[in-house]
């Protein structure tokens, strides 16, 4: 069995390092948040090109290079207790297979973010380390509860989460233990078949999106069937679903949880006998409460759903 390594505690004045792995953000989406560290008594400490602007079909926070260089700082510096991504967006995939541990290795740190960051974290659990799927440093559209931020410093503190969640009719009820793997389902799809997929022999699997069209979705889940994960895995966890099965950008994020979607799933999944929990509030949704990806965790599915952190 895979040893896991957890990152220590921050202490008070603590730095965290702020870096754009994939794409590009201004300096007012990050002031608020960045506040807000330095209000819990932390540094935040700005990776070099945390601002810099690179278009290659897609407004990059940077050239491969100099995202490289930014991430391998924040994994290896000393001084550095955590990094937090700024966005997702797209890119994290140009990082990966240049990714330097050495000195990580020796004081590894919390890597926070979600989205595309599902690519950094696979890779990290690959290595044996931990990591946070929870809110970047930039608040999205449909912003975000102050209680996902809080959480994120409670875990920071070393106090792991455990959430009750209302039942949602697509659930499967019982109850399983194991390993949290997953994230962004499209980098989890993208992902297979790499070095740097998740193994999913006898894990939780926790899965969402946003602004997929039906039939991709379908395309990622089968794909996740066809590659024998769901014959693997001992539960599954559905987060937010977002904007979903609209062919046309930049609409209203009206529905977080959509409800076709989960019917999808739950009919692609529905010949396995593993539990199965939806509507868990996780994703690109306003209520995005972070997950920490390779903690055990114990999931009960009943009337109510009950998902603990070890």
């Amino acid at each position: 069995m895979q040893k896991i390594t957890f990152p220590k505690p921050l202490k008070k004045c603590s730095k965290i390092a702020i870096i754009s792995p994939a794409g590009s953000v201004e300096i007012p989406q990050l002031d608020k948040t960045l506040r807000l560290i330095k209000s819990k008594g932390y540094e935040p400490v700005l990776g070099e090109n945390l601002y810099t602007k690179y278009q290659n079909g897609y407004s990059y926070a940077g050239t491969e290079k100099q995202r490289i260089n930014d991430i391998n700082w924040a994994l290896n510096d000393p001084e550095i207790s955590a990094i937090w991504a700024s966005r997702g967006g797209y890119g994290c995939q140009h990082l990966v297979q240049h990714l330097n541990l050495k000195e990580f290795k020796k004081n590894p740190k919390w890597y926070i973010g979600y989205s595309d960051n599902t690519v950094i974290q696979s890779y990290l659990l690959k290595k044996g380390f931990a990591s946070i799927h929870g809110q970047t440093v930039k608040t999205s559209s449909f912003g975000v509860t102050d209680e996902s931020y809080e959480l994120i410093f409670d875990i920071l503190k070393g106090k792991n989460p455990a959430y009750r969640i209302n039942s949602n009719s697509n659930n499967r009820v019982g109850e399983a233990s194991g390993i949290l793997v997953g994230g962004n389902l499209a980098l989890i799809y993208a992902l297979l078949g790499t070095p740097y997929s998740f193994d999913f022999k006898d894990k939780i699997l926790f899965i969402e999106d946003i602004g997929e069209n039906f039939y991709a979705l379908d395309r990622m889940i089968m794909s996740l069937e066809l590659a024998g994960v769901f014959k693997k895995i001992k539960g599954l966890i559905v987060g937010g679903m977002t904007n979903m099965g609209k062919e046309t950008e930049n609409k209203e994020y009206e529905e977080s949880f959509d409800s076709f979607t989960y019917q999808l799933i739950a009919d692609r999944v529905s010949k396995y006998d593993f539990p199965t929990v939806f509507g868990f509030p996780n994703g690109h949704i306003f209520d995005n409460r972070p997950l920490i990806i390779g903690s055990e965790v114990k999931m009960k599915v009943d009337k109510k759903v009950l998902v603990e952190f070890n």
